[in-house]
């Protein structure tokens, strides 16, 4: 396999991980090594995501998380006096997001660069690679295997990427630090990700709300497509027990906003989350008009709570640097700041 661009990370010895460690792991490998589409959503998410969180990208000039990255990433090389200017992604699985992200590099002029794809799976970075191959960016492409709770950088970076994996990281200390150590002077960190509660659960205030809109809808629309069962009780579940999944997603926000600088955020979503996502988002068509009233009045009703400082999100998208490192700051047309989105346990 001479096309496979593969490189050896370096990680920080640490004592062996504990059993609960190892048994997350296991379950996180073999749920992702099933995965064929990571992208793949509910049609519902995309009505409200196009009516109401595309428009704040648009303000940016761009449409989407993975278009302002790119953005971005062009930004950060055209700062940086390096010749080729190198870009690693964080957890980036089957580097499928990563491709995408090449293939538009190239298509706004960037021509001789690489994307470091770092994951813990090998089998998702053979797919990626092989995928890469197939259209045509050899070289642009490379593979890391490495842990991300233990890695710590041996390369510069113009851009370092976080696609929806920071809410699977232990040691979001230890990575914030090797972030800091691998951003080049003019790097830029950006981030699309899960800053809700830990595995997901809404806080107080927001399943008050949940639970409103809830009792609201007949039973059809209570059938959880992930488990394949009905739900009549609304079940403010953990979804990090066994694995990962948002273990710590409480701490993301808070932890980036004492270490970098925001050139950008747009924060999004809370109690519309529930009903738009995997588990219940398939009970809602998008051809229909009450379902779709329903969804709107969801997206009101988290406005209303930011605004007002009752709810946070439990979304972001970002661009970081370090501090002093930007002047001025985009927060979207409602100046949702990322201060303003953070929400501590206490």
């Amino acid at each position: 396999m001479r096309w496979l661009s593969w490189l050896k990370a370096r990680t920080v010895n640490r004592p062996a991980a504990d059993s609960d460690y190892r048994q997350r792991l296991g379950n996180e490998l073999a749920h992702f090594s099933g995965v064929t589409d990571f992208q793949e959503l509910p049609p519902i998410f995309h009505y409200w995501s196009n009516k109401y969180v595309r428009p704040w990208f648009e303000e940016l000039g761009t449409s989407h998380p993975e278009a302002l990255f790119t953005k971005y990433m062009v930004h950060a090389a055209r700062m940086s006096p390096a010749g080729a200017p190198r870009f690693l992604s964080i957890g980036a699985g089957d580097c499928c997001s990563e491709i995408e992200m090449a293939r538009e590099l190239q298509s706004l002029g960037l021509s001789d660069f690489t994307i470091e794809c770092m994951d813990i799976n090998p089998g998702l970075l053979e797919r990626g690679l092989k995928l890469a191959s197939e259209a045509g960016l050899e070289g642009r492409i490379a593979a890391v295997e490495a842990d991300f709770n233990d890695w710590s950088p041996n390369s510069k970076y113009q851009a370092i990427l976080a696609n929806q994996c920071l809410h699977h990281v232990t040691n979001l200390e230890g990575l914030f630090d090797g972030v800091e150590k691998g951003l080049a002077t003019t790097g830029l960190f950006i981030v699309s990700d899960m800053i809700g509660r830990n595995g997901h659960q809404r806080w107080p205030e927001a399943l008050v709300h949940v639970q409103r809109f809830w009792d609201q809808l007949p039973d059809r629309y209570k059938y959880n497509h992930q488990r394949k069962m009905l739900e009549t009780e609304y079940v403010n579940r953990d979804y990090s027990e066994g694995c990962f999944e948002g273990i710590r997603a409480q701490d993301i926000l808070p932890l980036l906003v004492e270490r970098f600088d925001f050139p950008v955020f747009i924060g999004f979503g809370n109690v519309v989350d529930i009903f738009i996502d995997r588990a219940y988002g398939y009970n809602f068509d998008p051809e229909n008009p009450a379902d779709l009233k329903f969804v709107d009045e969801l997206h009101e009703c988290d406005e209303e709570g930011f605004a007002a400082g009752e709810l946070t999100p439990t979304h972001m998208t970002a661009v970081l640097c370090r501090p002093g490192g930007w002047e001025g700051a985009f927060y979207s047309a409602r100046g949702l700041s990322p201060e303003k989105a953070l929400r501590t346990p206490d």
